[in-house]
This record gives structure tokens, sequence and C-alpha cells, in this order.
């Protein structure tokens, strides 16, 4: 027997809840591997599946969630884990489609885990979770496209939540100037703690503009607002500069014109995390064992167990979460 955080489904209402429940190792999904779990976290994606309508992510009740997870192999029917072995999953639709991590055990496909970095424990990879590791795919993409430490601050929105507070920490770490973006005055100094050196109000940069172009201001963004600010944004980014879209915040609409585009040759980057392809997820794993300070990713952890995951799945959703959660589905 293993405890588990189970949605389940009124048949008459259509609402889901949660509760902890004790399960059978058959009542797991079928797959090729089975790992105990050690930590877990929340995300966004959690919030809207722990949510009374499954936020339109869960199609099939009961259900455990948990998009993220780091534990041990405890069976393997694939020759590339072993029994021992330590391993992390983010995405692949686990804890949405598939039974996730708010459970002491999991049953995945060999597919969709990496072995955890050597210098990473299991906590730490969950203060990274899909939220992290979003932020360091982000920080790729911007590198790949050239941005380098020197040539002006990176503005990044959102910035006292996961995605951001991550990227504002690896950024930092690399020597870029960062402009951290908050509505939320009382992070300001948590922001520098993480390496911010400019705090950037949400109302002045949250509106859009009748010009196109403004000011050449930023030499790189990770944004995980969308909509009105990212729009705003695109105008001010400097020649030939990125903006690496993460998230959507403040909604999915996007009210820009293409002038950026065709006048700076800014270019807008699409970050997905979820089916990210395997090669790339061992890349910024190991970038984010070298390049993510890890006691400032433990500033940034607030720790819980499965009975806080309700009220946390709800806090999230309503912006009230600072920087990561750390599950502890043993506690």
């Amino acid at each position: 027997m293993f405890k588990a955080l189970v949605m389940t489904q009124d048949s008459e209402t259509g609402k889901a809840t949660a509760a902890i429940e004790d399960l059978t190792e058959d009542q797991l999904p079928d797959a090729e591997v089975t790992v105990a779990v050690d930590y877990s976290t929340v995300n966004y994606k959690d919030g809207l599946c722990l949510s009374a309508k499954g936020g339109g992510l869960v199609r099939k009740y009961p259900h455990v969630p948990g998009i993220d997870f780091a534990g041990t192999v405890e069976a393997s029917d694939d020759d590339r884990y072993a029994p021992g072995d330590k391993v992390v999953l983010t995405g692949w639709r686990v804890g949405e489609a598939h039974w996730g991590g708010y459970a002491q055990k999991a049953r995945v496909r060999a597919d969709w885990l990496v072995p955890l970095p050597e210098g990473v424990t299991g906590r730490q990879a969950m203060a990274v979770g899909t939220a992290g590791f979003t932020a360091m795919l982000a920080v790729m993409a911007l590198e790949d496209h050239g941005l380098t430490p020197g040539t002006g601050p990176v503005l990044v929105t959102g910035a006292a939540g996961g995605v951001g507070s991550v990227a504002t920490a690896i950024l930092g770490h690399l020597g870029y100037e960062v402009a951290a973006v908050t509505g939320r005055p009382e992070t300001a100094d948590y922001l520098r703690s993480l390496g911010a050196t400019q705090i950037v109000a949400r109302e002045d940069i949250n509106e859009t503009v009748k010009r196109p172009l403004e000011s050449e201001t930023w030499a790189g963004c990770i944004d995980a607002v969308g909509g009105d600010m990212l729009a705003r944004v695109l105008g001010q980014m400097k020649y030939g500069a990125s903006v690496a879209a993460v998230g959507l915040a403040g909604g999915a609409g996007l009210p820009a014109t293409v002038i950026p585009f065709l006048l700076r040759g800014v270019n807008l980057l699409g970050i997905d995390s979820v089916m990210q392809p395997y090669e790339n997820r061992l890349r910024a794993w190991q970038r984010i064992a070298t390049d993510l300070p890890m006691d400032k990713l433990e500033a940034m952890v607030q720790p819980a167990t499965l009975s806080d995951l309700p009220r946390l799945g709800a806090d999230i959703l309503a912006g009230q979460v600072k920087g990561r959660v750390v599950v502890d589905v043993n506690g």
C-alpha cells in the first residue's frame, strides 16, 4: 500500500475533489518503470488539475495529479533503468493524461524519464521542476540566438513566480543584468536576493501603446505573462534581440503588430517543456547542475506535503505562490 492524492469526480455535478487515499501497485497505470517517488512540486498546470473542473486538462477520473516528480527506480522492464537509479520526470502530460507524482509511487514510460544529474538531489530537482526546467530552456534559447552578458539588461516578466524566480537566479549567476517585473512590491527584496539588478513595476509595462516601437531597452526577455505585456515588450527590444515566451498568466491574446519583427529583427521564441526531446532535456539538466546557484534555489523553496496540495493549487492559480514549492510525498 502507498499513499496518493486522488482526484474523484461527482457523477451528478461533475465537480472533482481531492483526498489522500491508500492505493496498491496494481492500481497504477501500465508502463515500463515503477518509481518510488520522493518529491514533487506545484506548477500552474498542477493548480488547474487540482481544480474542481480539472482545468480542462484531466480527462478521466479517478486521477492522480502531479506533473513533476523525482525518485528512485523500484522496477524496470527497460534496460535503460535499473532498481536504485535516481530519476526525474517533467512533462509528457504526466499528471494530466497519465497518473503523476502526487503519490508515493508512480509507473511511467522509460522514454519520459531522465537520469538525475550528478550533484543534484531529488529535492533540488523538484525545487527546479517544470518551472525551472522551462526557465533553463528559455535561457538556452536566448543564448542560442546571440544573447551574451554585457549586451544590456534582460527583462524577466512574472519574476516572482516559479519560472521567473529560477530565470532570475540563473541569469544573475551568469553575469547578466536582470530587470525583474512584478506586480507585488513586497517581493522586491526577494528578487534582488536572487540576482535582479532592477525592479520594474507591472503597471509600468502592462499597458499597450499606440506606437509599435519604443526606445530600444532590453537585450533579451523571458516572458511568462503574454497578452498586453508581451505586446508592449516586443516594441522595446533592442535590434536583433529575442523574447522567449514561456507562459500566458496575462492572457493568450497578443495585441501586437509585426513592426518589431520587420524593422528591428526581433525574434519571438516559443518555449515548450512538455514534449522536449531527450537530448535537449539532458542538456538543460546539465546546465541546471552547473548554472543554477543552489543556495539561491534553496531561498525560493516553500516545503509542503500531500495534504497541503489542494490549498496550494488554489493559491498558485490566484498568483499567490512565491518561488518554488517542494512537496515531500512521504512527509
